[in-house]
């Protein structure tokens, strides 16, 4: 898979995953990062805007919790809202995957071209 084309998957996919992790267990954002970029090797520099977005929008709301290695930390934590874009998003990348799926199967190609 050529480099650009990935990027651009990863890219489509964030919100739901940050979503989907959220959903497990509130995190704070430099967790989420971590967490991001061993299972789909995603930047940590675009995750801070992404909560931030996030946040205004009503996805998530954040709360303070104290840390023994520093400074209290902004934990973030899905709203209804929020569970109801994963839902959406979910649904949505479900019957996408399965379309693009029958499209790259082999029997679907000979299907469709015998129909010509």
């Amino acid at each position: 898979m050529t480099e650009s084309l990935l990027v651009q998957l990863r890219k489509g996919v964030l919100d739901m995953c940050v979503l989907a992790l959220l959903a497990r267990q509130d995190g704070y954002a430099y967790d989420i990062a971590s967490r991001l970029a061993a299972e789909i090797g995603m930047g940590e520099g675009t995750i801070y805007p992404l909560m931030r977005r996030m946040q205004t929008d009503g996805l998530v709301k954040t709360y303070l919790e104290e840390s023994s290695s520093g400074p209290p930390r902004k934990y973030y934590q899905l709203t209804k809202a929020g569970h109801a874009a994963l839902a959406a998003q979910k649904t949505e990348w479900n019957s996408f995957t399965t379309a693009v799926a029958r499209v790259l199967s082999p029997s679907t190609a000979k299907a469709s071209g015998a129909a010509r």
